[in-house]
């Protein structure tokens, strides 16, 4: 009788996470709720974005009656962007972020970052993606130079560890049973050279 493992799902998912310029002077003290939250932060970048890259970048906000004053605040000092990545990063970082509104968020989720660092509902000190589409567009916007690859789930995933995984691992663990040495990393080192 043969007994099948279900293969393994890994699913590392990204999001944007940017310090907005008035707790720019934060940033270490932010950095390390991140990093003990469980996130690794895969690209920092500081920068100055202009008014009207702040146009392009909350162009969904466009029409709004805070839009003005948003592109303003946004625009006013350096910001810092993070890539985020963690198993379901971009709904922990939202809820690590509580409401948009630091007000609401001060009264319902006083433990939230904006709770701690913002002050209203304009300046609530962070921002997040709110959903994948807009996590890969808002990573592509902060950081043209990544490639922001499709990370295979489902069949894909499985389909990837069959055809490129599988095959080397079976290979390399069927000749370490043969050979069944003392040391097996000592084994593999030597293998390698």
């Amino acid at each position: 009788m043969e007994i099948s493992m279900p293969p393994p799902q890994i699913y590392v998912e990204k999001t944007l996470a940017v310090i907005k310029p008035d707790i720019v002077d934060k940033e270490e003290e932010i950095r390390d709720i991140i990093l003990r939250s469980g996130f690794t932060i895969v690209q920092r970048r500081k920068l100055h974005l202009s008014p009207e890259q702040c146009s392009n970048f909350y162009v969904e906000q466009y029409g709004k009656m805070f839009f003005p004053n948003l592109t303003a605040y946004m625009s006013s000092g350096p910001l810092v962007a993070m890539i985020l990545a963690r198993h379901k990063a971009i709904s922990y970082w939202l809820e690590l972020l509580g409401p948009n509104n630091s007000l609401v968020a001060k009264e319902t989720y006083p433990d939230s970052l904006r709770a701690i660092y913002g002050t209203d509902d304009l300046r609530n000190a962070l921002h997040g993606s709110s959903d994948f589409a807009a996590a890969e567009r808002e990573i592509r916007f902060m950081f043209p130079e990544v490639i922001v690859e499709p990370i295979p789930i489902g069949q894909a995933a499985k389909d990837y560890l069959n055809l490129y995984v599988m095959p080397t691992l079976l290979e390399g663990l069927t000749e370490l049973c043969k050979q069944k040495p003392a040391d097996p990393l000592e084994w593999k080192s030597r293998a390698e050279a």
